[in-house]
């Protein structure tokens, strides 16, 4: 009963919020508004035993040039065991999907991996970067895959370390998987002094490759450039990550799956030939047929534990997170 109290509350909340926005879009029926507030009240359910669970709104690039800048969203979680007199390090968690958004649960599963993040010492920001569902169709249809969400994440990066002093910004980190993944390799790739290392689990790398077996890419291609970048093979080689592999100059840690259906192995294939042709350090595992194919990694299992120590311990080796101090009542 609390439970379904709380999101009741927090829909009526949400949408008479929403609405004082001014949003032309906003709307008491929009279904994907409402599964995005009634989740804001999980992510307070889920965490606030060890977290302070805050949403912040920043500016990013105007999406065209007679536009000005675009409002962005984002949700932040500190520790509420960190030891605020010492600098502590930030993970940049980047949603997937085309048209998704940061949920508590699902198959991505991010609660249970903020938490876990949480628990090391983290702290954690993550971005529902433009095309995010949850804020209207206006902000769905802001969507610019490969291109301007990737500076979305960078300057969410730039908004924690702005806003909290604590924060080190020589120990941020970035963990994506499939289109997070790619928006990860995107930054550690083309921002290297603003990161220490990315995790990419999954990654969405070669659209080209992509477009042989996605009959809707051409489709997101166009939403985000036009009808005529969708049938033009530059636009796919400037929007892969595979194209801009050769600049890579911080750790990153890649994992694919044979049997990933979502995101086909041999896009990480040809990321991780790419690296290799050009010289560059990178840690990569190929998982063979992992049960949960794409979301192998970050559903319940031990083989998923695992491998998400496996993650975590990358990510210790260059982040160095303290242990957090006892969380007392």
């Amino acid at each position: 009963m609390k439970l379904a109290f709380l999101v009741v509350l927090g829909f009526l909340v949400g949408t008479a919020a929403y609405a004082q926005q001014g949003s032309s879009d906003a709307s008491e029926s929009d279904p994907d508004h409402a599964v995005k507030v009634a989740d804001d009240i999980l992510w307070h359910l889920e965490l606030d035993d060890i977290a302070e669970v805050g949403t912040f709104r920043y500016t990013g690039l105007p999406r065209s040039a007679k536009a000005g800048p675009l409002i962005l969203y984002a949700y932040s979680y500190i520790p509420k065991a960190l030891d605020r007199t010492r600098k502590a390090p930030l993970i940049v968690l980047i949603h997937g999907g085309v048209h998704s958004n940061n949920m508590t649960g699902g198959p991505a599963n991010a609660a249970t991996i903020v938490r876990e993040l949480l628990e090391q010492g983290y702290v954690v920001v993550a971005p529902d970067y433009r095309g995010s569902t949850g804020y209207g169709p206006a902000y769905e249809r802001a969507i610019d895959y490969g291109g301007k969400e990737n500076d979305d994440i960078l300057e969410a990066r730039n908004w924690m370390l702005e806003r909290y002093s604590f924060l080190d910004p020589s120990r941020v980190g970035l963990v994506g998987w499939s289109h997070g993944g790619m928006i990860a390799l995107f930054n550690i790739f083309l921002h290297p002094d603003a990161y220490a290392c990315a995790y990419a689990g999954e990654p969405v790398a070669d659209l080209l490759e992509r477009r042989k077996y996605l009959k809707s890419l051409p489709q997101t291609i166009a939403e985000s450039a036009g009808e005529a970048a969708a049938k033009d093979d530059d636009e796919y080689r400037r929007r892969s990550p595979v194209t801009f592999a050769s600049k890579l100059q911080k750790p990153l840690l890649v994992h694919g799956n044979t049997s990933d259906e979502t995101v086909h192995v041999v896009e990480v294939e040809h990321l991780v030939a790419a690296l290799q042709a050009a010289g560059r350090q990178f840690d990569y595992k190929i998982y063979q047929a992992a049960p949960g194919g794409h979301h192998f990694n970050r559903i319940d299992t031990k083989l998923a534990r695992d491998s998400r120590q496996e993650i975590y311990a990358f990510l210790r080796k260059y982040l160095k997170p303290a242990a957090p101090r006892e969380n007392k009542p």
